[in-house]
């Protein structure tokens, strides 16, 4: 039987121009849940300090009074506390951890936004998406490369791009399939929750947390590849 994130995905697949209207109700106890059981426990844990563990303790409940809030528009997720791990030689690259609750919303906005989005990728583009991984790229690139003519390859890289990104015109973009707004609304409130860096609340005016649940979308977190092959003519 066809779920309803695969009726999105082949409605978003056969109708480009579609835009989803009602997409927040797949915020449910049962989609909540699952995400839940998805989630690797023993990680890091937000600026509340609650684990997977502690909150399966009344899971049910925490479930329950989440959905209330989130009907309520209660609901606003907390500061993501950053922390840095090594970048290169002498850089370091910041990143967010998320509360235990905001990670099962991330994580089942993801895959709504998943069904969605995904359908409009280029077969070339690897860098974040499910079922593709950084040998899936290496291989195709090595096709390209060994076996046709190619006149070059970039190489590029946009220094600190989700650092500096703009939530109004992320905002944009995915206002052109999305235009259930209380969907858009919670992407807002994540946007704007904050970062929690050495107990100073900093604002989040731009950019986007590296780290998130949203974003992370395959088993290689850090690795973002795009394959645009230049043939000779």
């Amino acid at each position: 039987m066809e779920t309803k994130l695969e009726r999105i995905a082949r409605v978003a697949k056969e109708k480009p121009e579609e835009k989803f209207t009602s997409l927040i109700h797949l915020i449910n106890k049962e989609s909540l849940v699952e995400s839940h059981k998805e989630m690797v426990a023993n990680k890091a844990t937000g600026i509340d300090n609650v684990s997977k563990k502690d909150y399966e303790e009344n899971l049910e409940g925490n479930i329950e009074d989440l959905l209330l809030r989130m009907k309520k528009q209660s609901y606003k997720p907390q500061p993501v506390r950053r922390v840095y791990i090594p970048k290169g030689k002498d850089g370091k690259r910041p990143l967010g951890i998320v509360t235990y609750e905001d990670k099962l919303v991330q994580r089942t906005m993801a895959k709504i936004l998943n069904a969605i989005f995904e359908q409009d990728f280029l077969e070339c583009s690897f860098g974040y998406r499910p079922n593709r991984n950084a040998h899936d790229a290496l291989s195709i690139l090595d096709k390209i490369v060994n076996r046709k003519r190619v006149n070059y390859v970039v190489d590029t890289d946009i220094k600190s791009f989700f650092d500096k990104m703009s939530h109004e015109w992320l905002m944009k973009f995915l206002e052109h399939r999305i235009a259930d707004k209380n969907l858009l609304n919670l992407i807002r409130r994540m946007l704007k929750a904050g970062i929690m860096e050495e107990k100073e609340l900093l604002k989040t005016t731009n950019g986007a947390i590296q780290g998130g649940l949203c974003r992370a979308r395959h088993n290689d977190p850090y690795v973002e590849l795009d394959i645009m092959p230049s043939y000779s003519l």
